[in-house]
């Protein structure tokens, strides 16, 4: 039996929107592209003229649910009315917090996307490279301000981000449920943005 035709405009958009309800009601095994297509209500070559395989809407699904975060820390980066120590401690703080949020508000799509992570190497490998190049710009900010010194600010943004990887690579749920995690966290925030200082700046306020 066919679905039943909707009247709304199939985009790539609404295709994203039901894969998300379809893999977090079946999970990641489960989940079909007939299944998303019924979600609609059209047919499963209407999906597939918008993205030509299953792997490519998985793919094109999980790269929106990590472009939420990258998007959410540009602004943050970019905030020149923020010292770099300051912008810094911030974006380390809103990465950890949207984490965890993710994690906790919505257990199981959260599980379906450390699933479909794995299979998406390349888009998670630009996920990284967007959210280094943000630390970047920070970094380079602070070296221009003075208050970090750095020979390497590329260098020195993914020191940051493997340093701190505990606190935003999902592998680490169960870290992020212990008590004492904040407390670790702002340790190694602290540690992290003294290190990348000089003498001087090590002493100056974070705010």
């Amino acid at each position: 039996m066919a679905p039943p035709q909707t009247s709304e405009i199939l985009t790539p958009e609404r295709i994203l929107e039901a894969t998300e309800e379809v893999l977090r009601r079946h999970g990641p095994a489960k989940a079909t592209v007939v299944d998303v297509a019924r979600a609609l209500g059209v047919s499963h070559g209407s999906v597939y003229r918008h993205f030509r395989t299953k792997a490519a809407l998985r793919e094109a699904v999980t790269k929106r649910w990590l472009d939420r975060t990258s998007e959410a820390l540009a602004g943050i980066a970019a905030d020149e009315t923020r010292a770099p120590r300051a912008r810094l401690r911030a974006w380390l703080t809103a990465l950890f917090e949207a984490k965890r949020r993710k994690a906790g508000d919505d257990p199981e799509l959260f599980a379906t996307y450390l699933v479909l992570t794995k299979e998406s190497g390349e888009v998670v490998r630009e996920h990284i490279a967007d959210l280094t190049g943000q630390l970047g710009t920070i970094i380079t900010a602070g070296v221009a301000a003075g208050a970090f010194a750095v020979p390497d600010p590329a260098t020195a943004a993914r020191a940051v981000f493997h340093a701190t990887a505990r606190f935003h690579d999902p592998d680490y749920l169960t870290v992020w449920e212990r008590p004492e995690a904040q407390g670790d966290f702002e340790a190694l925030v602290d540690l992290l943005v003294r290190g990348l200082g000089t003498g001087q700046a090590a002493d100056i306020p974070a705010d």
